[in-house]
């Protein structure tokens, strides 16, 4: 089992996507982060003793903020704040979004501006280390005051009121299962139901999840284009490097030399790049640069941003122990988040579209260059990839409804105390829906692009790219009858979610993101 040490300031995109999709994770908190993180919890019981008032300490929550709770009730008042906003409903969150969600707020604790005791955080850490995972809604979030509702139902099954989500599906009693592994539920004290839920955790964590399969598929993407674009017979002097250097963005550039690199030394684009009566490929070939690149640029923008907010305190009020401070502010408003996401959902909407363009050049015998009709061996009898074409549209076209920002919504809360809210964990729920189809769309390419290089053979496509469809073919064998296309896309998409095709191209060509 690895570690993963969390002090509040270092954690990465790729250290909690790897960390949080183990059913066991081992984590220490740094010196620094225990010895920050004691000395604001000393600070938060010296207020309590003296009676002063601070917002969700000696105070209600909310509207309720002007309620002062007196020093015999504030474990009633943390309690009663996780069991009261436990509200979520829907299906449960995938268990490696849960970790991630864990993680995250343990980081955020860690830089020592939350108040929280460190046997509580240890418990925490102790849940994870024994995948006692809690069962989170996937609804309920309106993104500002922190994800709530979600926070709040790992916070119940802290304190041993909640439930846990198996690896299976099922659910057991928070406190039953604890206890059975040799850990006690919390009881909370002052301060720590507030900080346990007031932050951004289920949308980053979405968040998180959703950059790094862009950064998959914005690779896969260059990669299926490459076999289309000789599939289709098509010219790489559009890929020519000084074309993009006289534009000078980067993912343009990085995605022409992407593609000169994966069509290399191909005899299919040899035998027509003299005399072929083609002057200029259409759009969906030629500007893949342009239209790649513009994602892959997105994809590294909303990078930043998450991993800024990776290693941020976004929870209310912060606490400043070296000042004896405690300042209330908004740090829990997702709208960098939200609108983040948003834009990673249109950057990727994009690469399907533009994908689902070029399967219809190859499935259109009137644009195809001369593969047959539906790419079908004996069309007529056959119909080939004709219906294969229809779902990508059909998905392409759902993901054009999903691009709708959440961001640009807002609804009043608590009595329009918290009026106006990001609606982040719906940008960031709605973004992996947005992936899932282009994942399907991408094989959905693979496939027909696979059948029309088989068509030119014995021509070859570049070594690289022979390398790609002798491993689809391991796994999708050539057949001359029609097959079951949805077996095939199912095959193929589980190709496109593993990542295996990158494996193969970084052997051989060393591409990397």
């Amino acid at each position: 089992m690895q570690t993963l040490i969390l002090d509040g300031y270092s954690l990465t995109i790729s250290d909690l996507v790897k960390h949080a999709s183990n059913s066991h994770v081992s984590i220490i908190l740094s010196d620094a982060a225990r010895i920050a993180m004691q000395k604001s919890r000393d600070i938060v019981d010296e207020w309590v003793d003296s009676g002063e008032i601070i917002y969700g300490i000696t105070t209600g929550f909310g509207e309720f903020s002007n309620v002062f709770i007196p020093k015999t009730d504030i474990e009633t008042l943390q309690e009663n704040l996780i069991i009261s906003h436990s509200a979520g409903i829907g299906t449960y969150l995938d268990r490696s979004i849960v970790r991630a969600m864990m993680i995250l707020r343990i980081n955020a604790l860690a830089k020592g501006c939350s108040g929280i005791r460190l046997s509580t955080v240890d418990t925490l850490i102790a849940m994870l280390k024994h995948d006692v995972i809690p069962a989170v809604p996937s609804q309920g979030s309106v993104g500002s005051s922190g994800d709530l509702a979600p926070l709040s139902h790992i916070a119940l099954a802290l304190i041993g009121k909640g439930t846990v989500l198996h690896a299976d599906g099922s659910t057991t009693s928070s406190g039953t299962f604890m206890q059975q592994h040799g850990i006690q539920p919390v009881r909370l004290q002052a301060k720590e139901g507030l900080a346990l839920i007031n932050g951004t955790q289920m949308m980053t964590a979405l968040g998180a999840f959703a950059v790094h399969r862009a950064k998959s598929l914005i690779n896969q993407a260059d990669i299926a284009g490459a076999l289309s674009v000789d599939a289709l017979r098509g010219t790489d002097t559009a890929f020519d490097e000084r074309i993009h250097r006289m534009r000078g963005f980067s993912g343009q550039i990085q995605t022409a030399a992407r593609l000169r690199n994966l069509l290399n030394d191909s005899e299919i684009r040899a035998s027509h790049k003299v005399g072929d009566g083609m002057v200029q490929d259409a759009y969906s070939l030629r500007c893949m640069p342009q239209v790649h690149g513009a994602s892959r640029d997105a994809i590294s923008y909303v990078e930043h941003i998450i991993a800024t907010e990776l290693n941020s305190a976004n929870d209310n009020p912060l606490i400043f122990a070296e000042d004896k401070a405690h300042l209330a502010g908004g740090n829990f408003h997702g709208q960098p988040i939200a609108l983040a996401l948003d834009f990673l959902a249109i950057a990727c909407a994009e690469l399907g579209n533009i994908s689902e363009r070029r399967t219809e050049r190859m499935v259109n015998g009137a644009l195809s260059n001369g593969l047959p009709r539906f790419l079908a061996k004996n069309g007529g009898v056959q119909s080939g990839m004709m219906i294969a074409q229809y779902t990508a549209a059909a998905l392409v076209s759902e993901n054009k409804v999903l691009c709708h920002p959440a961001s640009v919504d807002s609804i009043p809360t608590s009595a329009n105390q918290e009026d106006h809210n990001s609606m982040g964990s719906i940008s960031a729920r709605k973004v992996h829906t947005i992936l899932d189809h282009l994942e399907h769309i991408l094989a959905i390419e693979f496939l027909c692009a696979t059948r029309g290089i088989e068509f030119h053979h014995p021509l070859k496509t570049s070594n690289v790219l022979v390398k790609v469809l002798a491993f689809i073919r391991q796994h999708i064998p050539s057949t001359n009858e029609d097959a079951i296309i949805h077996d095939e896309i199912q095959k193929m998409s589980t190709l496109v979610s593993s990542g295996a095709l990158l494996d193969i191209t970084e052997e051989f060509l060393h591409i990397t993101a």
